[in-house]
């Protein structure tokens, strides 16, 4: 008995701790994707980034630049960073955790 209960706690755990932050987002992205559409995609549309073209929103230059996970991109939204600006005010927490959840939905087909 002792033996499974500690087999069922090792794939618990391994389960929990195997996935990324982004795999546990809170946000919705369906939510999400409305208020990237209206807020984010005059400069992100299709994921690409008009302004640094090298940091476009995809898997492998979210991961390169420390930004492939809903709290990374919680706190680019939130705040800013020359040159993109926070949206502190303008959007509630509520949205910015969803289009963090939609970017990293987005992230591998983009």
């Amino acid at each position: 008995m002792k033996k499974i209960l500690i087999a069922i706690l090792l794939v618990f755990a391994l389960i929990t701790f195997s996935f990324p932050d982004s795999a546990l987002a809170a946000g919705n992205p369906k939510n999400g994707k409305a208020v990237f559409n209206a807020n984010c995609n005059s400069c992100h549309m299709g994921g690409k980034n008009v302004v640094k073209q090298d940091k476009t929103l995809k898997k492998s230059d979210l991961q390169k630049y420390g930004m492939y996970s809903d709290k990374a991109i919680i706190e680019q939204v939130t705040n800013g960073k020359a040159p993109m600006p926070y949206f502190r005010g303008r959007l509630n927490a509520q949205q910015i955790e969803d289009v963090a959840a939609y970017v990293l939905d987005q992230a591998d087909k983009w």
